[in-house]
């Protein structure tokens, strides 16, 4: 198992080392693509003028702070107002998020909105308990290689049924149907980790625990997001959004 997998239920260790050793070899292939040829997505894409600054070209201090500074207004109840219309055609040519957002899918839970952005400003990716998959991780790839995205924020909130549910699972032994398993085993190492406190506190616990785990995940698993955060081309952080409040606490 890697060095954040302190947790597993027992016959899951050996996929999880093949899962991991795929992540490996798909990671050096990749970085042999990337040091063979310019990035074909990357080429097709609309540059900035000759000499300007892409507008997403801003430090991951200054993509943080805009994103809290929009989650204040939210929180008080005093969005800008967007145009959504302005900037339509451009943006059929174009992008340049300044921030991605690894986030729960819970319906009540909406980044955009929680932080204030307008069209075009945020790579949203999502899953039930903000949880790092594969095919999520590859998206962040491309976020931060291809469309230069200088931040990645792990977003959990507040009562999330996914981190419940592994709550439930643990205590009861239980086995959700279908693939929702895959969603709750992911999680379970963080609520073991929440473990030792106040009883009534233990989801609020293990809902911080995820979103480290997460993030910790991000910047270690072998991919060109880790890659990028070591040469600290980019940030990564973790919030928790409170559904009662909607004010985003970062953890």
């Amino acid at each position: 198992m890697c060095n954040l997998c302190d947790f597993a239920w027992p016959g899951t260790a050996k996929a999880h080392d093949k899962t991991a050793n795929n992540q490996r070899r798909n990671f050096l292939r990749a970085g042999a693509v990337a040091a063979a040829a310019p990035w074909s997505l990357g080429s097709a894409m609309a540059a900035p003028a000759a000499g300007d600054a892409a507008p997403n070209a801003i430090p991951p201090a200054e993509a943080l702070k805009r994103l809290m500074d929009g989650n204040a207004r939210y929180a008080a109840n005093k969005p800008n107002e967007n145009d959504f219309s302005a900037g339509r055609a451009a943006r059929t040519k174009v992008q340049y998020p300044i921030a991605a957002i690894l986030s729960c899918a819970d319906a009540r839970l909406a980044p955009e909105f929680a932080f204030d952005q307008g069209p075009g400003e945020l790579f949203v990716v999502r899953t039930a308990g903000n949880y790092a998959a594969p095919a999520l991780l590859s998206s962040l790839e491309y976020a931060v290689a291809v469309l230069n995205v200088p931040l990645i924020v792990v977003l959990g909130h507040s009562n999330c049924g996914a981190v419940s549910a592994a709550v439930k699972s643990i205590e009861s032994r239980n086995m959700l149907p279908g693939t929702m398993q895959d969603i709750i085993s992911a999680i379970q190492p963080a609520v073991v980790r929440a473990q030792g406190g106040p009883a009534d506190k233990l989801l609020d616990r293990a809902i911080f625990e995820n979103v480290k785990m997460q993030e910790q995940a991000l910047e270690v698993r072998p991919s060109l997001v880790a890659k990028m955060f070591r040469e600290k081309k980019i940030d990564i952080v973790g919030g928790v959004y409170d559904l009662a409040t909607g004010k985003v606490t970062l953890v």
